[in-house]
């Protein structure tokens, strides 16, 4: 299938040695739940997001025993870690000097903008990308009065008073992110400075939430944001294992035809004809495809009904019966097993 969407050509930075902007593949990004300072705990978790297709891994750096983490951290990692910064400018210098990709920081909070060049300063230094991240909860007090509030317009002119200040301090290598809880608002804010800036964005809705509030509005939010070409990375914010951030985000962009990574499975509703435990089914062969990144598309149904027939479009599917059930390839069948053996085949014809 041919993806229509005409995406917005921005201007192409550096993320260690991943490409963000321009024509390069939209990004999938998660960040880490973990206490930074425990490198066993942190490492062995961005090992099992390098696994689900993450990308680009942002790790929160609260005080300096964190920063002073990330070296140790990038030792055993194979992708860029960026360094998630507030309030303080110092554990900004401390994670560039021990090896971070990047810096995300939210200007409005550093405080006063002599704090946020010593920043720029120690990315130039160690030619590190930046991250600009404008959210909703920290537009600056005078903003907030001129326009009654954290508007869409006043996230924006936040988000084009710090693009100004990174031009006078002659820095281009930054991405931007200007993002609410409120999906119209974080919608409205990205068309508005997308039309304003050549620099690569990068979308989410902050503060999704559970997943599925935060599946619904991050689908909503960035699969909208990127069907109008807008968008060069992207992270889905749950409060769940960020496996599942990373599992959301491909499913995004794989609905909009954008990218495919790994099985898509498709399933029926279940009805009165479904004589098989379906949702136990389709569990379990969710589980068991983890490790697969081929792009196929695998059918799990619920009767001979829409078996072959209604997903006859699918690469290799089962259809169960009432105790048996069928493996098919393609809508041709290929054998029958009893039902208990139906998930085990279709694992190891997938295999």
């Amino acid at each position: 299938m041919t993806n229509s969407i005409k995406r917005k050509q921005t201007k192409t930075i550096q993320v260690g040695n991943v490409k963000v902007g321009g024509n390069n593949p939209i990004t999938v990004q998660s960040m880490t739940n973990t206490q930074t300072q425990d490198i066993d705990t942190t490492v062995l978790q961005i090992k099992g997001l390098e696994s689900a297709g993450c990308e680009i891994i942002r790790v929160a750096v609260p005080d300096m025993a964190a920063a002073q983490a990330i070296s140790k951290i990038k030792e055993q990692i194979q992708i860029p870690l960026i360094a998630d910064i507030h309030f303080d400018y110092k554990l900004a210098i401390a994670a560039a000097e021990h090896g971070a990709d990047a810096l995300r920081i939210n200007p409005g909070n550093i405080g006063e903008m002599a704090f946020v060049q010593k920043i720029v300063h120690a990315a130039q230094k160690k030619q590190l990308a930046i991250r600009i991240g404008v959210n909703s909860g920290s537009v600056e007090s005078d903003l907030i009065k001129k326009h009654s509030g954290p508007t869409a317009q006043a996230m924006v002119e936040s988000a084009l008073r710090h693009i100004q200040l990174m031009h006078s301090l002659d820095f281009d290598n930054f991405k931007l992110s200007i993002k609410a809880s409120d999906v119209q608002r974080t919608l409205d804010a990205y068309h508005l400075l997308s039309e304003q800036t050549d620099a690569p964005l990068h979308l989410g809705v902050t503060e999704a939430g559970t997943l599925i509030s935060g599946t619904v509005k991050s689908a909503l939010g960035i699969g909208m944001l990127l069907a109008n070409g807008i968008g060069d990375t992207i992270r889905v914010s749950l409060t769940r294992d960020p496996k599942e951030e990373v599992q959301v985000a491909y499913e995004i962009l794989r609905a909009l035809n954008i990218r495919r990574r790994g099985p898509e499975i498709i399933s029926c509703p279940t009805c009165g004809r479904t004589a098989i435990p379906l949702f136990e089914i389709v569990e379990s062969v969710e589980k068991r495809l983890q490790h697969v990144t081929k792009d196929i598309t695998v059918a799990i149904m619920g009767c001979v009904v829409n078996g072959p027939g209604e997903a006859k479009e699918a690469d290799i599917g089962i259809a169960g019966g009432d105790g048996t059930g069928i493996l098919f390839k393609k809508g041709k069948v290929i054998k029958k097993y009893p039902q208990e053996q139906l998930v085990d085949a279709l694992i190891d014809a997938i295999d």
